[in-house]
């Protein structure tokens, strides 16, 4: 039990450590992901100083190999020079116990210390013997040689007769120094001995300590000149870039002059001519969209208008002659019926689009108040209650207990729901419609289910399209104009709201309209789901479509 406590104690400490160290490290991961000029010169700085420090370490590697194998074959030569000298000098005795074989050592090794220009800079050189214990060891400097002549080297060249190198590190005078040792055997008329030539390696570390500290200096010079390169580099290719860029957001928010400066010939200026040809085009093809979307709608309004005087004289005829279609004969009493239907037909219509061209000119307002939301939907029902007869449908409200009130404009939310109850009256073929409220402290919804043939998939974004129709050859009881959807999508945004729609071939659909509790309020969710509840949502499907 201590240990796992003890485990759950260290795996939190270690998940509070990740999550303050990745909150430290947020502003320079943003910044990383940013920032290409940033991304770039940190990505050659690293390439730079991997690469720079494998080429200096290779180059002081090498250059420290070659002044080691100089100072060797240089020891190399040496010592065999004064293994010769010995040898002459030893010539002379036949017998390991001779009395003046001790003079003659000490005179040799005089010799060759004098005769030696690394003496200088404290070479030793010893004479010594592993098979005559009468003879001691004879050295030129007062050294210590038994951490510099090991066993094995002794071994190498006193009981082989081989010559041998190595290398050695020696405290001399407190300072720790590195030594080659070159031993060789020396023949003499009683058998031979053992010549040591010790030579230190102060000028070759040096040396080589120099060229690791230029080569590391001259490496970071290096890596940081390619740095100040990139980034010269980088920013002459990013800041036009960011011009462009920054372009591009102004003529998004509809500064449609913004142009780029263009200076030189190279790419960049053809990327900036290239973008300023694009924007111009844009700006000539935006303003005359704009030009025929304003004809249009000064089209379509001055349109309805001026049909509004003729439609009055021809609607007080044909009042008129409906009235009096009893005396007529059949045929021309029918005529009299069509013509009053399609003048009602004619007349929403024109309604409708004096609608839609207040809303394209901006002239629409909300004439917001504080109102119950039940009894517009209750008046709606009864408006709709001989349609829903006449095809055979049953529209069932669900209403909560208490008072719904919301700032909103009655006409325009009874007006939006006669659309929608009225569409599913039409489509619900025979099947009941469903319309339900609810509401929370900052929204009020309103779903409208019916059982129809349905929507397919992405029709639910095009229903709400002007003169769009699911099926273009289906008989209408109503004679919709097409545009009810259209207008009921703008009233819904004008109070600040969602008109959303959902449906499945043969499952039916279903449209929400959502309005906030107090008008200017945003929106942030519904307190009735788009989806039906009666409907089993599949994995794979959204559970609500782009508002």
């Amino acid at each position: 039990m201590p240990v796992r406590r003890t485990l759950r104690v260290v795996r939190r400490y270690w998940r509070v450590f990740l999550r303050r160290l990745r909150v430290f490290l947020a502003p320079a991961r943003r910044q990383w992901r940013r920032s290409l000029q940033l991304r770039v010169v940190a990505i050659t700085l690293v390439a730079s100083s991997l690469l720079v420090g494998a080429f200096g370490w290779l180059v002081a590697y090498r250059s420290a190999d070659i002044l080691l194998d100089r100072a060797q074959d240089e020891v190399l030569s040496q010592g065999r020079n004064k293994r010769a000298v010995a040898q002459e000098q030893l010539s002379v005795h036949v017998s390991a116990v001779d009395a003046t074989l001790s003079r003659t050592l000490n005179e040799t090794i005089n010799l060759l210390a004098d005769g030696d220009p690394s003496a200088s800079s404290g070479a030793v050189v010893s004479i010594q013997s592993s098979h005559f214990a009468t003879i001691r060891p004879v050295i030129s400097a007062n050294l210590d040689t038994a951490e510099l002549i090991t066993p094995e080297m002794v071994q190498e060249v006193g009981g082989n007769s081989a010559e041998a190198t190595q290398i050695r590190t020696a405290r001399v005078d407190g300072v720790e120094t590195k030594f080659l040792v070159y031993g060789t055997p020396v023949p003499t008329n009683f058998g031979h001995l053992e010549l040591y030539y010790l030579v230190p390696l102060t000028t070759e570390d040096q040396a080589a300590n120099e060229i690791r500290a230029t080569v590391l200096a001259t490496g970071a010079a290096l890596v940081l000149l390619l740095g100040v390169v990139a980034a010269l580099v980088t920013r002459m290719v990013v800041t036009p870039v960011r011009v462009a860029a920054r372009t591009a957001q102004r003529l998004s928010a509809g500064l449609l002059d913004q142009r780029m400066k263009v200076s030189g010939e190279d790419d960049l200026a053809l990327l900036a001519a290239s973008f300023n040809q694009m924007a111009a085009n844009l700006q000539r093809q935006i303003v005359r969209l704009e030009e025929m979307s304003r004809l249009q709608r000064r089209f379509t309004s001055d349109v309805s208008h001026e049909l509004r005087t003729p439609l009055t004289t021809v609607r007080m005829a044909a009042d008129l002659i409906f009235s009096e279609r009893e005396e007529f004969d059949p045929a021309v009493a029918r005529s009299a019926e069509l013509l009053q239907a399609e003048l009602d037909r004619f007349e929403s219509l024109l309604t409708d689009l004096l609608e839609i061209s207040r809303f394209d000119a901006g002239f629409a307002a909300l004439d917001a108040e504080h109102a119950d939301v039940t009894p517009i939907v209750e008046r709606v029902a009864e408006g709709l209650a001989g349609l829903a007869e006449r095809v055979g449908v049953t529209v069932e409200l669900r209403l909560p207990e208490s008072p719904v009130i919301a700032e909103i404009d009655p006409r325009r939310v009874e007006r939006v729901l006669r659309n929608l109850v009225g569409n599913a009256v039409e489509h619900a073929e025979g099947r009941p419609v469903l319309v339900t409220v609810a509401s929370d402290d900052a929204a009020v919804a309103i779903t409208v289910r019916d059982h129809g043939v349905g929507l397919k998939p992405g029709e639910e974004r095009l229903v709400f399209n002007r003169f769009w129709r699911a099926d273009p050859s289906r008989a209408r009881q109503t004679g919709g104009t097409g545009l009810g959807l259209s207008i009921s999508v703008e009233d819904a945004r004008l109070h600040g709201g969602w008109l959303e729609a959902w449906g499945a071939p043969g499952e039916g659909s279903q449209f929400r309209l959502t309005l906030p509790v107090r008008a200017g309020d945003r929106l942030v969710a519904a307190p009735l789901p788009l989806i039906p509840r009666d409907r089993e949502l599949p994995p794979s499907e959204p559970a609500e479509v782009t508002r």
